[in-house]
């Protein structure tokens, strides 16, 4: 996909649309970048984001795998002592 600047994006609407419209659509389009690349770096996760979550997926896989653990031994007391 080839890339284009605002300035050629510019130079190819003026000829067709006019100058004003040109102008108003290059900018909308920058401000509308700006703010999307804006939100974008919001949302980034940080390294501690990163830690606690996984420290919070290893918590829950030990409460899983413990739980799991209890529940077969459960069963096989049941299937044992009948």
């Amino acid at each position: 996909m080839a890339t284009i600047t605002l300035t050629k994006l510019y130079s190819i609407l003026e000829p067709k649309i006019g100058k004003n419209e040109a102008e108003m659509l290059t900018s909308y389009i920058d401000e509308r970048i700006s703010d999307q690349v804006k939100s974008d770096k919001a949302n980034i996760a940080t390294k501690e984001d990163l830690a606690n979550t996984k420290a919070e997926m290893i918590k829950w896989m030990f409460i899983f795998w413990v739980g799991q653990l209890a529940a077969m031994f459960g069963l096989l007391y049941f299937f044992i002592k009948k």
